[in-house]
C-alpha cells in the first residue's frame, strides 16, 4: 500500500464523528482511489491504536466480521453507544448516520 495513501485513509477515518458511520468505498473515493475499498479494508485492519475504524462499514451498512473489534457484536456495541441506528436485519441505518464531510468545517 502507498504510504500517502493510507495516511489521507487514516486523517479521513480520523475525522468520522461520533454519531456518523462511513463505508470503505467513501474512503476510498475521498482518498482519492474510488476502487480502493478493498484496500481501505486491509488499511483498517491494520489502523493506528486510537483510530475510529468501528465506524467504517461495507457499503450497505453491515458490520465487520465479529472477531475484528474483539467478538461477535463488539462493533454493533460501540456504534449503539454513540447513537447509530440499525435496522431490524442488523445493518446500520445508512439513510440516518451517514456522515457526509461537508457536513463539518474544513470537509
Amino acid at each position: 500500500m502507498e504510504e500517502g495513501f493510507l495516511r489521507r485513509v487514516y486523517d479521513i477515518t480520523a475525522r468520522i464523528p461520533r454519531g456518523k458511520v462511513s463505508t470503505y468505498g467513501q474512503i476510498a473515493f475521498l482518498a482519492g482511489s474510488p476502487r480502493a475499498a478493498r484496500i481501505v479494508g486491509a488499511a483498517m485492519y491494520r489502523a493506528p491504536a486510537g483510530l475510529p475504524c468501528h465506524r467504517v462499514l461495507y457499503r450497505d451498512g453491515s458490520l465487520c466480521p465479529g472477531e475484528i473489534f474483539g467478538g461477535p457484536g463488539r462493533q454493533r456495541e460501540l456504534l449503539e453507544g454513540e447513537g447509530i441506528p440499525f435496522l431490524s436485519d442488523g445493518r446500520a441505518d445508512l439513510k440516518r448516520c451517514l456522515w457526509h464531510p461537508g457536513d463539518l468545517p474544513g470537509g
